[in-house]
């Protein structure tokens, strides 16, 4: 059963302006089925076909006669030296919608799109299933916690029912299922990420340490990266620590929420926080077996604030947005802000909170926000699970998380 992604609309509208779309993400988040879904017209292919892989590589310009465009060429990350004649077929025929790829390595893909393809491809990063997304939301807009937004986003409001039940069972569309077996899912998950992809990039001489490594960044989600605790932890180098940090970012697995910074700020934290993208993968790393032991447990702060931040990085990136303006705030003087949005030179404070019970003290350090030069600090939002949006004073206001 077909899932309908918000990315849909802006897959459509980089087919039309560009000759070569390639959509990024993790493995199993359905990029192939969106891409096939929306290039409807587009012949398609696949690079874990040995024979089409061994053409691709050693016949190309045969691989291309073949093929004809418009194509789907989906794991184009197994022959990066395709690269090279994609751009020399689009600069000869300058057609858009020309090839739409698909690749789980944006580590390795990376390379060979920066040195051959650069302004003539759009690139377009896809995550899990967003909340919107499982509960049939059509809204398709970025959190932005505004006036314009909160009216707009009132006009579809769903209930977020059987919450804990989703952030455990993650995002994977797969896993929307029910009769998906969970944790053999999420097994044979990290299995297959290790063996196909991260040992296609570095040499993990010991795999138990690596996923080691991935059980010790899930019990941390939602805190400060202590790079050097964590390599401590897992018996490596600080600096194999970061190389393989590095790859989970790059292949949408985590994503490292920078501090807001300003040249007044002299106190401000450097340290970014750490998140996944998929809740149910963190469950699953940090050993958390059902939706309420999960709720229950000593993470569930962290889980939960994970979910959120995570939602809200995904409602920017299915609008086609860039996510680079939303950090967290903390300086020396232990005052802490959750989330801050940055647009147009406007400042939104986020704090998130568990609690159905939201008080205006919640808010307390949105004024660390005050007297920015240049920026003006909007009254600031405690999402929350309380059933309604209301003033908790002139400037702090709870919202459900219904509204994200």
């Amino acid at each position: 059963m077909y899932i309908k992604r918000h990315m849909e609309s802006v897959i459509e509208e980089c087919v039309e302006q560009f000759p070569v779309v390639l959509v990024t993400g993790p493995r199993q988040i359905g990029k192939t089925t969106l891409l096939q879904y929306v290039c409807k017209d587009f012949n398609y292919i696949t690079f874990d076909d040995p024979i089409i892989l061994t053409e691709a590589v050693e016949e190309t310009n045969l691989f291309l006669k073949n093929n004809e465009p418009p194509l789907i060429i989906d794991e184009v990350q197994y022959a990066p030296q395709i690269f090279r004649y994609l751009k020399m077929h689009v600069d000869k025929e300058k057609k858009k919608g020309t090839f739409a790829l698909t690749g789980s390595q944006a580590f390795e893909l990376m390379k060979g799109v920066s040195e051959t393809l650069a302004g003539r491809m759009a690139i377009i990063e896809l995550e899990g299933l967003s909340l919107r997304e499982i509960h049939k939301v059509s809204f398709n807009k970025p959190f932005i916690p505004n006036e314009e937004y909160v009216n707009e986003r009132k006009k579809e409001l769903v209930d977020y029912s059987r919450l804990w039940e989703t952030i455990h069972r993650g995002s994977m569309p797969e896993l929307q299922d029910e009769n998906m077996n969970w944790e053999r899912y999420y097994s044979s998950y990290v299995k297959t990420y290790i063996e196909k992809d991260v040992r296609q990039i570095i040499n993990i001489s010991d795999e138990l340490k690596f996923i080691k490594f991935l059980t010790a960044l899930a019990v941390r989600c939602g805190e400060l990266l202590n790079v050097n605790s964590i390599a401590n932890e897992v018996e490596v180098s600080a600096d194999t620590i970061k190389r393989w940090l590095s790859i989970l970012q790059t292949s949408g697995i985590i994503y490292l929420l920078e501090p807001y910074s300003n040249n007044i700020l002299k106190r401000v934290v450097k340290t970014p926080k750490v998140y996944f993208y998929d809740s149910g993968l963190v469950c699953y790393l940090a050993r958390w077996t059902s939706a309420e032991t999960t709720r229950a447990g000593a993470q569930a702060g962290n889980i939960y604030e994970n979910f959120i931040v995570s939602e809200i990085l995904k409602s920017h990136l299915n609008a086609g947005k860039t996510i680079s303006s939303i950090y967290f705030y903390r300086d020396r003087d232990q005052r802490e802000i959750d989330v801050v949005i940055e647009e147009d030179g406007k400042l939104y404070p986020i704090e998130i909170k568990m609690t159905g019970n939201p008080t205006k003290a919640m808010g307390k350090h949105f004024t660390a926000l005050d007297n920015i030069p240049n920026k003006e600090r909007q009254p600031g939002i405690i999402l929350c699970q309380y059933d309604k949006k209301i003033y908790l004073s002139e400037n702090v206001i709870a919202l459900p998380i219904e509204y994200i």
